[in-house]
């Protein structure tokens, strides 16, 4: 159980490291919040919990507390629409059982993609691996980095621009749950859901009100709002709906180390939504300096 009451100050509640798409361990990137001046920092990696005890221990050293967390793949139809999970309970077996089919997906997935550009680009699997370290969640951003280390492209955003865009015809989307069942899914690990840069494909792809309304009704607590990849076009209508529907608005990063150009604390949670987040938390607990 969380702590009854704990003074938050601002987080950066969507950060990635090793263990998924980012390029730094999970030690170091609880430093680097440290340098952006972070009262708090979520880790959510993708579809796994792996680097929450290496960023726990780092927290008496940087002073920055640890907000754990996971973004959860899900899917509505063929678009991948991501949910952010706090303070879930690590060893919910329903959660455990869910994570593990997507992680498979993905490894599969990835190695479908990595045949299919083997047939037009020198790339194997053996150069996506030497782009991870034992335990990673293998994806498509490890293509990507295999990409650049073959010189195929310069960066990982070109990559994905280019030769990993679904137009180019090599990659496949892989399997994940809907919305509606990764809010269920997390609300029932004691967690707390918040829908992930939700405006990153303009106004007119912003989710239904209908839509909405049911993920709000099974437990949704927010909207990521406040993201460097949300279009500005998108935003009013996603505050509308915030009001409407009684959710919070959070502020994040996405942060990858040097896997994307996004700044660590670029955007920021206010301290009184951190609350509310804590408050609601029933799977873990935040780790304070």
């Amino acid at each position: 159980m969380p702590p009854a009451t704990v003074v938050a100050g601002e987080a950066d509640l969507h950060t990635h490291s090793t263990v998924s798409d980012g390029t730094e361990a999970p030690a170091e990137l609880m430093r680097q919040a440290a340098r952006a001046g972070l009262w708090g920092v979520a880790l959510t990696d993708h579809d796994t919990t792996s680097g929450w005890a290496e960023a726990a221990a780092a927290v008496p050293e940087t002073g920055v507390a640890l907000i754990p967390g996971m973004e959860l793949s899900t899917r509505e139809g063929y678009t991948s629409v991501h949910m952010l999970a706090y303070l879930i309970d690590p060893l919910d077996e329903a959660l455990i059982a869910e994570t593990a089919h997507i992680r498979e997906s993905r490894l599969t997935r990835a190695e479908a993609i990595v045949r299919r550009i083997g047939r037009d680009y020198a790339l194997t699997w053996d150069d996506v691996l030497a782009q991870t370290v034992e335990g990673t969640t293998i994806g498509r951003p490890h293509i990507a980095d295999a990409l650049v280390a073959r010189g195929h492209v310069a960066t990982r955003s070109a990559a994905f621009d280019g030769i990993l865009h679904p137009r180019a015809g090599y990659a496949q989307p892989h399997y994940a749950p809907d919305p509606l069942t990764g809010v269920r899914l997390i609300r029932a690990a004691g967690g707390v859901p918040v829908l992930a840069h939700p405006g990153t494909r303009g106004a007119e792809r912003v989710i239904p009100p209908e839509r909405l309304e049911q993920l709000v009704e099974a437990g949704l607590f927010g909207l990521e709002i406040d993201h460097p990849e949300n279009r500005d076009d998108a935003k009013p209508r996603l505050r509308a709906l915030a009001s409407r529907f009684g959710l919070h608005i959070t502020g994040s990063s996405d942060y990858h180390g040097t896997g994307k150009p996004n700044r660590l604390g670029e955007c920021r949670t206010a301290p009184d939504v951190v609350e509310a987040i804590i408050a609601e938390g029933r799977g873990s607990a935040p780790v304070l300096p």
